[in-house]
């Protein structure tokens, strides 16, 4: 678990004020009538069928459904690295052409430059991006500072844990300021244990940034303790079937998970999810 005074100090720091004022009105995602396909003729595959979805500046969405639904597939359409066969994906009323510093993306894999220190990796984005190596450096020490390890600046990849390495990650996509934050069940390869501290150090960062995060995950837990709603997607061609609001107070605890309120949510999203798996089952041998 976090410490409470790491947390305050997060929602206390300057950067993150000045970042929740301009995020209250950036971050907004329009999925309008998208399809995606791959291949063409006898080899096209649709992976995903026509999909809306409007989501709010700051809002929290976690994206549920069977393996191979799509749901990574949509989630790089927002993040420009594929491209809608039909429709169209905007943020900020600006159409989604490709990769831009707007989106941050972090995966399941830590996809840290294993040659490059701690700090290093956090500034490799601003670096990219034309800013000074003092600016460089003055942002990554910043967020390290913010997830909580300063002291490991100077180590590399290899020397820190997974759970380490993916704040690491978190921080260096936050590193380019964007109003999205786009998450691949980062957390699926962590212990247990490490992957709720995660979960309540994500939403301490995002407490304290007010970012929009679409997060895909497998674990109905996970989706219902983050999320200010949960999208169920159905079997191959994935769209969304149901899209359910998580009425929980914030912030949250682990403790949630034993309320009333988080069971019977937990309930919907399995019995969703169960049907849908039936039907790709169903379709895989038939």
């Amino acid at each position: 678990m976090m410490e409470s005074s790491h947390i305050v100090a997060l929602n206390a720091h300057p950067i993150a004020r000045k970042r929740r004022i301009e995020a209250s009105s950036c971050g907004r995602i329009e999925i309008d009538n998208v399809t995606i396909t791959f291949g063409r003729g006898a080899a096209a595959h649709q992976a995903v069928s026509t999909t809306s979805l409007s989501i709010a500046p700051g809002e929290f969405i976690c994206i549920l459904g069977p393996s191979g639904c799509g749901k990574s597939t949509l989630l790089n359409a927002i993040a420009g690295y594929v491209e809608p066969t039909t429709g169209a994906v905007t943020v900020d009323g600006e159409r989604v052409t490709g990769p831009g510093p707007d989106r941050g993306m972090v995966f399941q894999q830590y996809s840290l430059f294993p040659w490059k220190t701690i700090r290093e990796n956090i500034a490799f984005g601003p670096m990219v991006a034309g800013h000074s190596r003092d600016e460089c450096s003055a942002t990554a020490n910043t967020f390290l500072e913010m997830v909580g390890l300063s002291k490991f600046a100077s180590k590399y990849p290899s020397e820190l844990s997974g759970g380490m390495q993916q704040r690491v990650g978190i921080a260096r996509a936050l590193a380019n300021y964007p109003t999205v934050l786009l998450m691949d069940e980062p957390f699926g390869a962590l212990d247990a244990q490490t992957r709720l501290m995660m979960q309540e150090h994500l939403l301490a960062i995002w407490n304290a940034f007010k970012v929009t995060v679409v997060f895909v995950t497998h674990d109905v837990d996970e989706a219902i303790f983050l999320a200010d709603r949960v999208l169920v997607m159905s079997a191959s061609p994935g769209a969304i079937m149901a899209d359910l609001p998580v009425p929980l107070p914030r912030p949250r605890d682990p403790d949630i998970a034993t309320t009333a309120d988080f069971m019977q949510l937990k309930k919907k999203c399995l019995e969703h999810i169960r049907a849908e798996s039936l039907k790709a089952f169903e379709q895989q041998n038939h």
